[in-house]
């Protein structure tokens, strides 16, 4: 239970980003951030943990950054979802029941969802044979959750090597699903108010929107309920795999989606070279007037960068507050923020997730 203590300790950490965010933003004259809190417990639905052997006993175990040799051993984990702890002493007993489990365990993942779907993944340093799928298989449906069994060169599914999510935005409930080892946002409630915040920010438009780095399509159902069309672009296989399985769960048939890196779709866009990818695709019949982009911690790269001052208005998600305000002053001749929002998708760490409106001056 969050104590007075901690609910303070939680508001001064969120006020020190909000003020990193306002002073990094300065210089672009931006507006007050609108802030979007996290649960302070309880929030994280993905977890990894290394098992430590000691005392002829298997533990959880984490570290800190840069040492692996002092372990952190874990009975339950406060900061993640009430699934994962629900499901860490139960595997734990499990595995300490059953020598096929257990022997030669190194790592143990989970993944879960606020629809309370859940997977674990067990990695071994052996090879898994018959024998232990057999006991996967018990243990999952002792445990009511999908496994995967990895090795070198092996991948075992027992159930789905996905976990379904569900996501409320604007009244509406959109279904993702999630693969295992593929990205997905850490901290559902917090994701829940950044669907909802770009979904507002897009507003209803009558022209078309262009998506980069679109992943699982986590942005692209609900902003695709927002416009005519999308183009969405992802150079993830599996992310692209997840992306169309999610349009289809969905219904929503005004997306089309290509494998490219979103340097690549600047070269087609630009006329540098054509791309067999982009085979039957018409980009000259768009009609795009926003452009919506969540790229990785490096940010957009320069000619990317330069690609998005083509449109009237650009919508930025960030993960890195640093590459968003160098992509910005690239862009600040041309666009002005007129909306930024902070939202805490890691409390108690730096790191902090962001978003701007730019709109063309």
């Amino acid at each position: 239970m969050t104590t007075m203590r901690d609910a303070a300790a939680y508001a001064a950490q969120l006020a020190d980003k909000q003020t990193r965010l306002r002073e990094l933003l300065a210089p672009f004259a931006a507006p007050e951030p609108q802030v979007f809190a996290s649960p302070p417990e309880h929030y994280r639905l993905r977890a990894e943990f290394r098992i430590w052997r000691e005392g002829g006993q298997m533990h959880y175990a984490m570290f800190e950054a840069g040492n692996n040799r002092t372990p952190i051993l874990l009975e339950d984990f406060p900061i993640g979802s009430q699934q994962i702890n629900a499901l860490m002493p139960r595997l734990k007993s499990a595995w300490q029941a059953s020598r096929l489990l257990s022997h030669k365990l190194f790592q143990v993942e989970f993944l879960t969802t606020l629809a309370g779907d859940a997977l674990i993944t067990l990695c071994y340093h052996r090879r898994l044979d018959d024998i232990w799928q057999a006991e996967a298989e018990k243990l999952a449906a002792e445990l009511g959750v999908s496994v995967i069994g990895r090795a070198r060169g092996q991948r075992m599914v027992v159930g789905r090597d996905y976990v379904q999510e569900s996501m409320q935005v604007a009244g509406r409930s959109f279904s993702y699903r999630q693969p295992e080892g593929a990205f997905t946002q850490p901290n559902g409630e917090v994701c829940q108010q950044m669907l909802a915040w770009a979904y507002s920010m897009l507003g209803e438009r009558t022209d078309d929107l262009l998506e980069l780095y679109c992943g699982n399509g986590n942005f692209t159902l609900p902003l695709a309920t927002r416009a005519r069309r999308v183009l969405a672009t992802e150079i993830s296989k599996s992310s692209v795999n997840a992306a169309l399985a999610n349009l289809a769960d969905n219904g929503v048939d005004n997306v089309t989606l290509v494998r490219l890196s979103a340097e690549e779709l600047t070269e087609a866009l630009t006329g540098v070279r054509p791309f067999r990818r982009l085979a039957g695709i018409d980009l000259t019949s768009y009609n795009f007037g926003t452009v919506f982009v969540d790229p990785p911690r490096a940010g957009m790269d320069p000619d990317t960068c330069e690609l998005t001052r083509r449109f009237q208005r650009i919508l930025y998600i960030s993960c890195n507050p640093e590459t968003l305000a160098a992509n910005i002053a690239q862009l600040s001749d041309t666009h002005r923020i007129s909306q930024c929002a902070l939202f805490d998708q890691f409390p108690w760490t730096h790191h902090m997730e962001s978003g701007v409106l730019l709109e063309r001056r």
